[in-house]
């Protein structure tokens, strides 16, 4: 089986044009994750550091914890309420993140598994305004992989898209073995978050901020992801061509001396 990548040239205009949509989405997604550290002061290595000993020891176990009630939430709220747009999504967890900063860390923890479970749906609803059936089990698994993704924290040079390609192969464990392979790097993400909304007189703006961010960008990552498939879908190019073709897009340009 022949696997060298398809040449630029042997991709439709339409392909192409598609393709460079979804990189500038890729490329852009951290843009307001940046002004959230501007607001908290610091790098968001840092912004751990801040956090008690014991609240960043049990980060894995929130992390896992709150991953697996948003699956079980998200998807018994499907049957309740309609999918929402991206915007009001934003604005809803913007919302609880002020809720979640204004009383410290006890209420950003309290916050933590309701706006993952939120974000968790808005994922899903973004699957659904693409075709895909967010009822199968494999569609849903991969709306959780796209917490795989670096953060909206990390100041990301375009190479971490691993999360992009990585295959969701279910079996009776797999649910169980996607969130155990996801909490690590969730949990400094959510750790950042935390540490952000205890920053002392503007919990709450930074509560708000965070959200926005995270919610911002996880709809973005979500975006990019299931537009590849759809992509792959609607053009009968297979999927691990068009990642290829987008790595290109997607990395950053390089200096030249």
């Amino acid at each position: 089986m022949n696997t060298d990548p398809i040449p630029h040239e042997e991709l439709s205009p339409e392909i192409s044009e598609e393709l460079d949509r979804l990189a500038l989405r890729f490329r852009q997604a951290d843009g307001v994750g940046m002004q959230v550290l501007s607001l908290v002061g610091g790098q968001a290595e840092d912004l751990l550091g801040r956090l008690p000993l014991s609240v960043r020891q049990g980060l894995d176990r929130a992390t896992r914890r709150a991953l697996e009630v948003a699956f079980d939430a998200a998807r018994l709220s499907r049957g309740r309420w309609r999918d929402r747009p991206d915007w009001l999504n934003s604005a809803t967890t913007t919302a609880m993140g002020a809720v979640g900063g204004a009383g410290g860390l006890p209420t950003a923890f309290a916050e933590l598994p309701v706006t993952t479970t939120v974000l968790l749906r808005a994922i899903q609803g973004i699957a659904a305004d693409l075709e895909f059936d967010v009822e199968d089990p494999v569609v849903r698994a991969q709306c959780l992989q796209i917490f795989a993704a670096a953060g909206p924290l990390a100041r990301d040079d375009g190479t971490d898209m691993a999360f992009l390609s990585t295959r969701v192969a279910l079996t009776g464990t797999a649910i169980n073995g996607i969130i155990a392979r996801i909490v690590p790097r969730m949990a400094t993400v959510l750790g950042q978050k935390l540490a952000a909304q205890a920053v002392p007189l503007i919990g709450a703006a930074a509560g708000a901020a965070t959200n926005y961010a995270f919610t911002s960008y996880y709809q973005e990552m979500a975006r990019v992801y299931f537009g590849l498939r759809a992509l792959a879908r609607d053009s009968g190019v297979e999927v691990e061509t068009l990642l290829r073709e987008f790595r290109v897009r997607a990395a950053p340009p390089r200096m030249v001396r």
